[in-house]
């Protein structure tokens, strides 16, 4: 059975749409720079490599229609997405785990544009406390409790060793995160009503290696 997610008007929209949509939206945008102002879901389709029928089905979850022999208006296309994904809202993040890839993470400006802003990072490392990298102060992880109070977010970002991931998650969840982007290997048990999503990079890199040796 797919895993399913609702969106705001109460459709259960499948997760691997969902994880398609950015796909189309920066499409979307790159049309648009290029001044191109209509597009078929066969030109879609063409470009992602997918069948015409699953792109519909797609976008109609979205609520946006294209014409016959017209295609979706690329502007509505953009403007739909970015409102159907949130991405022009805002939502605070904790990030747990301040080396190199979460170093990365509060440089990247991307988040922010897609409306992930990191509002404090955290470590075990004391001598890192006091730090500030792009506006986000650096904490150790004893301060966190007391700053969650104060700071409202609802999001942590786990890119700690692997080793300390599930302490880190029961830490966020005991004060008040309700969900969870897991960028370690380790699988993290929380209660059913936490959201998490898993991005491994290594097990991303495992597909590459294979795809590319075989």
């Amino acid at each position: 059975m797919k895993a399913k997610v609702n969106n705001h008007e109460g459709q259960n929209v499948p997760v691997p749409t969902l994880r398609r949509l950015p796909g189309y939206l920066s499409y979307f945008k790159s049309l648009k720079i290029n001044g191109v102002e209509h597009v078929s879901s066969s030109q879609i389709a063409t470009t992602f490599k997918m069948d015409p029928t699953l792109v519909t089905k797609d976008l109609s979850h979205t609520g946006v229609k294209g014409r016959t022999k017209v295609g979706y208006q690329v502007d509505q296309l953009i403007d739909t997405l970015i409102n159907f994904l949130d991405f022009n809202s805002s939502e605070n993040a904790f990030l747990f785990g301040v080396g190199n890839l979460g170093r990365a993470l509060i440089n990247y400006d991307g988040l922010t544009h897609y409306g992930l802003r990191i509002v404090a990072g955290f470590d075990v490392d004391k001598s890192l406390a006091g730090q500030t990298i792009k506006d986000v102060k650096i904490h150790n992880l004893d301060d966190f409790r007391d700053l969650s109070i104060k700071t409202p977010a609802r999001i942590a970002i786990i890119t700690t060793p692997d080793d300390s991931a599930q302490e880190v998650a029961d830490l966020a969840v005991a004060w008040g995160i309700r969900a969870i982007w897991n960028f370690t290997p380790q699988s993290i048990k929380v209660p059913a009503h936490i959201i998490v999503e898993n991005t491994s990079i290594y097990s991303d890199l495992a597909v590459l290696f294979n795809r590319l040796n075989k």
